[in-house]
């Protein structure tokens, strides 16, 4: 469960492929978090309309997955609320309700997509990426830095026009760092990007993981790009920084 303290010690750095999960069922919920962690999403959970909305309030998500039908409220009120302050999140309502009045007065209040259960995962995975493409078209859909290029439509990366195959995670790593460039990133705020919220911060899961990305992104060339600084953290940059 989050907490607002999580919050308030989360980085500042953009929320690369962080969906929150607005949903009370815990089977769902389980299924879910773990097919889209499978796919390089790290996914925040809110058991209640409540804390999901306050969740949603402070802090900046790639898509809102939000259940209807929930403890302590309505999960279209939510979507309204969220609207009516400003956010522009995509959300998709996920819910057992499949008329079409119940389909009309979730999209009225905001939502960007609606999927009813039962669903077939790949169905649900589909409509995230449609919702995230949408939401690039105001932003870069691809990544550049030095000769490293990362594509997240594709999920493909190159770099000097070489094909560099990457695990969801490492892939995930690496988008933080491209949103990054030249800046100095915590184990923490890492952990917190790319895994979940309770991400344990003395763990050594980051060091070993910018190991493996290092191997692939840096071994063969020249120019070493991800560079450690020393009591600090990480940096992805074209030169080792001055000490």
């Amino acid at each position: 469960m989050m907490t607002l303290q999580h919050l308030e010690d989360a980085g500042a750095t953009d929320r690369a492929m962080r969906i929150l999960l607005i949903e009370d069922n815990p089977k769902m919920t389980a299924f879910i978090r773990q097919g889209l962690a499978e796919h390089g999403y790290a996914v925040d959970v809110a058991m209640t309309a409540t804390e999901g909305e306050t969740i949603a309030t402070s802090q900046d998500y790639a898509a809102i997955i939000l259940d209807i039908m929930l403890p302590e409220g309505d999960g279209v009120e939510v979507c309204r609320r969220l609207r009516y302050s400003g956010r522009t999140t995509p959300v998709l309502l996920l819910t057992a309700l499949s008329t079409t009045a119940d389909k009309i007065r979730g999209l009225d209040a905001g939502a960007d997509d609606y999927l009813t259960k039962p669903f077939e995962f790949e169905e649900l995975l589909a409509r995230i990426r449609a919702l995230l493409r949408r939401g690039q078209a105001q932003e870069a859909s691809f990544l550049r830095f030095h000769d490293l290029q990362m594509d997240l439509l594709t999920r493909t990366v190159k770099r000097d026009n070489r094909t560099i195959r990457l695990t969801s995670r490492e892939f995930a790593l690496l988008e933080v760092f491209m949103r990054n460039p030249n800046r100095v990133l915590s184990r923490t705020m890492i952990g917190q990007q790319v895994w979940e919220m309770d991400f344990v911060s003395d763990s050594n899961v980051i060091d070993v993981y910018v190991s493996m990305l290092r191997r692939k992104i840096d071994r063969d060339f020249p120019d070493k790009l991800i560079h450690t600084i020393i009591g600090a953290g990480y940096m992805l940059s074209p030169s080792e920084p001055s000490p």
